[in-house]
């Protein structure tokens, strides 16, 4: 079974950095694809950076481009989400998430375990 831990949300000024950190059991970086999402109160959950662990290609929203950085460690099973120029709307409850089949990259559906999130909160 996979679990899946977030850590590093905390409250910023906008144009701060955080790095999230999303630790993995039951050895979650052979799956297919890891990913970090966000989800903010009345909104649908977003896919924000997903990296494929086959090929290490990357995918971001086009909201966080040039601004975030998704990368892991399989040895150390580790996931990350380096965020930079932080804006009050990426304001969310962030969450890992892991995939053993394919598909699109920013559909959470596709994504057969998840975490319980870390809130992230940029005041301007």
């Amino acid at each position: 079974q996979v679990q899946l831990v977030e850590s590093g949300g905390d409250s910023v000024q906008a144009g701060g950095s955080l790095r999230l950190s999303c630790s993995g059991s039951g050895n979650p970086y052979r799956l297919w694809s890891m990913a970090w999402f966000r989800q903010s109160p009345g909104k649908e959950r977003e896919g924000v950076a997903a990296i494929y662990s086959g090929t290490g290609n990357t995918y971001y929203h086009k909201s966080v481009e040039g601004r975030f950085t998704i990368s892991q460690d399989m040895a150390e099973n580790m996931l990350y989400l380096q965020m930079n120029s932080l804006r009050p709307e990426d304001t969310s409850m962030y969450y890992c998430a892991a995939s053993s089949v394919g598909g699109v990259w920013d559909n959470p559906q596709i994504y057969n375990y998840w975490g319980r999130g870390t809130q992230v909160t940029v005041s301007s």
